[in-house]
């Protein structure tokens, strides 16, 4: 089978790092990106077509130009906070234009698909950690996005013998452990990126969003999964699919949490810096714990995360912000 791979938003963190992994295993990823919020410095591994997943046309002739086997679809809006307050956008982009790029799969004869998926499609779950079994009820526009398309996938299954495979992330962290690409988003919102730039005094603080949450120390622990985990759980998502692997959805996480605190107590040890903070109020919603039972993810595609401790995925984020980011910001 033909080894070009279209990958959505592969100019994007997760998918740049995926778009490594998946040449690493002797695919050619073809990456798909707006540049909206991607960067084009992190496309290294295949070329870079420039478009957007409106544009059906565009999508069908890249993929006959290329003859693409199979589809990593990560493009979207992944901001908790603006779909909220702008859910138009989300479900135009996120919703919409997946069902853009799903015809396009259909109209060309492509029918494998790893879907990025997200545990916000499980709200504020009853039980911890979380397993695929626990019920889906998103508490914003963003996990409700990604979970319609988490149903259309099935639908479409059964209608056109689509094969997929969604994969429900938690916390991504850290960067390249060779330190060619690395975590930059603008607006920044992930903890880790936080807390290093205030460190760096970039940012003169880092907020902490409630200190009297029912944890062991008050603020939220959430399971922070390596970047290079989570890339090459889509590879092998990948393979099993061509293997003739069942569909379904997947947990991708370590199955251990981190408070706020504790993030920043080890990017203040690694660094030798000290984090300003600010308490400020507790998000509505904001669930004190999020963990996930990702024993699935190992029996389903032999995925087993090896970057578990908290120390080495800060310190490969805290490498590429030191040492590498000037070169291509």
């Amino acid at each position: 089978m033909n080894s070009h791979i279209l990958v959505t938003g592969g100019a994007g963190y997760i998918g740049s790092h995926t778009c490594k992994v998946l040449a690493e295993a002797g695919y050619v990823p073809i990456t798909y990106d707006n540049l909206t919020t991607g960067n084009k410095w992190s496309v290294k591994w295949g070329p870079l077509i420039q478009g957007d997943l409106s544009d059906s046309a565009l999508i069908q002739k890249v993929i006959r130009k290329y003859s693409v086997s199979a589809v990593i679809h990560f493009a979207a809006n992944a901001y908790v906070g603006e779909s909220v307050v702008n859910p138009r956008k989300y479900f135009e982009n996120n919703s919409l234009n997946t069902l853009h790029l799903l015809g396009a799969m259909l109209d060309t004869g492509i029918n494998h698909i790893v879907f990025s998926s997200t545990c916000a499609t499980y709200g504020i779950p009853d039980r911890i950690p979380i397993s695929e079994n626990e019920t889906q009820q998103p508490i914003n526009p963003y996990g409700e996005s990604k979970l319609f398309i988490e149903r259309v996938l099935q639908w479409y299954a059964d209608a056109y013998d689509l094969n997929w495979m969604a994969l429900r992330y938690f916390n991504a962290a850290g960067a390249d452990l060779d330190g060619e690409i690395g975590e930059h988003h603008d607006p920044e919102t992930h903890l880790i990126p936080l807390v290093i730039q205030s460190a760096m005094g970039v940012r003169p603080e880092v907020e902490i969003y409630g200190m009297n949450h029912p944890t062991h120390d008050g603020t939220p622990i959430r399971d922070y999964i390596h970047v290079m985990d989570l890339a090459k759980a889509h590879v092998l998502a990948l393979e099993y699919l061509k293997k003739g692997g069942k569909s379904g959805a997947l947990n991708l996480g370590t199955g251990y949490g981190h408070s706020v605190m504790e993030v920043i107590s080890a990017v203040n040890e690694i660094s030798g810096l000290y984090t300003p903070v600010r308490p400020v109020q507790k998000r509505p919603g904001d669930a004190p714990v999020l963990v996930a039972d990702a024993s699935q993810a190992h029996q389903t595609i032999g995925w087993i995360p090896k970057h578990k401790d908290i120390h080495e995925i800060v310190e490969s984020a805290w490498k590429w912000h030191k040492e590498e980011v000037s070169a291509y910001i």
